[in-house]
């Protein structure tokens, strides 16, 4: 496995692809790596020829109180995942390197990025989709592998890619979970022992909204009322939002019809998880 920290050994690398054959593959990630990241590695190995995973720590998608400075960050351990999953290039570079001085261009989505995720971050989204835009620019992958868990980032990017008419795919893979259903994250390294038992109750609330849909309700308020009863008799989770959604372009719904998405985000202390559920309404 080749590692490359600059730029200017990247385009090189990339322009020498350009006389081979075979699909690139490209996960994308800010390090700290987990089976989630191993299963995207995992699906690109199996369908493309050549493997390129990032490891950069995006200091545009943190806003000014959040934990840029404590985001965990474990190069060699990444490194070591990556040669073992077979992957065939690593690009980790530096702040400096990736935005140098008198950076000044972003590139930002509009509708998608209003709500949830980009309500509660305003500046999380247009940090997003500059770097994954660079990111495109530099590897230029045929297919770039992100997980589902991450379901608003997933719609963003897709669009991204649509509108800019980018020569490549978007995979989205399934979220892996802890035995207790927890999505796994970097972010789970952060909780306490207590904190990781009530983590559980955000996707255990969503299994509730899903099992509800599944059954024929159709209300709304009905479901969401018995996702939030999980989560309400627990002081120690803060809900921020659970809502049940158009799986396409994130509105709320009143009425339930197709494939839906049920989106949620909690805070334990200064712990913040998201978690979602696509379900088919029967």
């Amino acid at each position: 496995m080749r590692v490359i920290h600059s730029v200017r050994n990247l385009h090189s690398w990339r322009n020498k692809k350009e006389l081979l054959e075979g699909t690139i593959g490209f996960v994308p990630t800010m390090g700290a790596l987990h089976d989630g990241h191993l299963s995207l590695m995992q699906r690109a190995r199996k369908h493309c020829r050549t493997v390129v995973v990032s490891v950069f720590v995006n200091p545009l998608q943190f806003g000014e109180t959040e934990d840029l400075g404590r985001y965990p960050r474990s190069f060699h351990a990444d490194r070591r995942l990556c040669r073992e999953a077979g992957v065939d290039l690593l690009f980790a570079p530096p702040p400096e390197e990736f935005y140098p001085e008198n950076f000044q261009t972003t590139v930002r989505v509009n509708s998608l990025t209003q709500r949830w995720e980009g309500e509660a971050r305003p500046t999380h989204f247009q940090g997003v989709t500059t770097v994954v835009t660079k990111l495109f620019c530099l590897v230029r992958p045929h297919r770039a592998y992100f997980g589902q868990k991450d379901y608003q980032q997933c719609l963003v990017v897709n669009q991204l890619i649509h509108d800019l008419n980018l020569d490549m795919r978007m995979i989205r893979c399934p979220t892996v979970r802890e035995s207790d259903g927890l999505a796994v994250s970097s972010r789970n390294q952060y909780l306490s022992a207590h904190q990781r038992v009530q983590a559980g109750l955000l996707s255990k609330a969503l299994r509730q909204g899903r099992d509800a849909i599944r059954t024929g309700i159709r209300n709304v308020r009905t479901i969401q009322a018995r996702m939030e009863k999980i989560l309400g008799n627990n002081s120690d989770v803060h809900m921020e939002y659970l809502a049940i959604c158009d799986s396409k372009n994130l509105e709320p719904l009143t009425q339930l019809r197709g494939t839906v998405v049920i989106l949620g985000a909690v805070r334990l202390g200064t712990i913040r998880l998201i978690d979602n559920l696509l379900v088919r309404c029967p």
